[in-house]
């Protein structure tokens, strides 16, 4: 890839670009999933902005923090550069209702989130056995807030454990 832009440096949709361009290798061995075209392409902004469908500046502009761009280019971007994860950071940081609602998650290695998801299911049998007792009389009495809350904690530690794992197979196993 030619000249970095250092304004843009901690930009995650320059970021995300300037690793689909040096085509990173997916983790489980294969090769990067971009052809050799689509990534000498992404290297330049100019090439990018093209088969992204928007124009140069557009796109300088987002990755220079001065604008933010549009959900559908977000989406684009997300899979022109195999990268799952822009749609995720864009919802929980960017977008106004996500920012409330929706968890941010980071990709690490299989072997990393595999255990992230076992350990967050391990507690699964008590957790259900604490809900059966708390809906029991189908209401939640103050007594039993703490538990219930500590449940949702856990549930709230399950998705984002598993949406992680579900991003990190999206961007390294090409499904046939």
């Amino acid at each position: 890839m030619g000249k970095k832009a250092t304004k843009a440096v901690d930009n995650m949709y320059y970021l995300a670009r300037c690793e689909a361009a040096e085509g990173v290798a997916l983790e489980n061995g294969d090769a990067s999933p971009l052809p050799e075209k689509v990534r000498a392409a992404l290297s330049s902004r100019e090439k990018a902005a093209e088969l992204l469908g928007i124009d140069r500046t557009r796109l300088a502009r987002i990755e220079l923090d001065t604008i933010s761009p549009y959900p559908e280019e977000v989406k684009t971007m997300a899979e022109v550069y195999n990268t799952p994860e822009l749609c995720n950071a864009y919802c929980a940081r960017e977008c106004p209702i996500g920012r409330d609602s929706v968890p941010e998650v980071t990709i690490d290695g299989f072997d990393r989130l595999a255990l992230k998801v076992l350990g967050s299911l391990k507690d699964i049998d008590s957790l259900r056995a604490s809900l059966i007792a708390i809906s029991e009389d189908g209401v939640i009495d103050e007594s039993e807030q703490p538990a219930f809350h500590k449940i949702l904690d856990s549930l709230e530690k399950i998705s984002t454990n598993a949406k992680a794992l579900q991003l990190w197979a999206i961007k390294n196993i090409q499904m046939k």
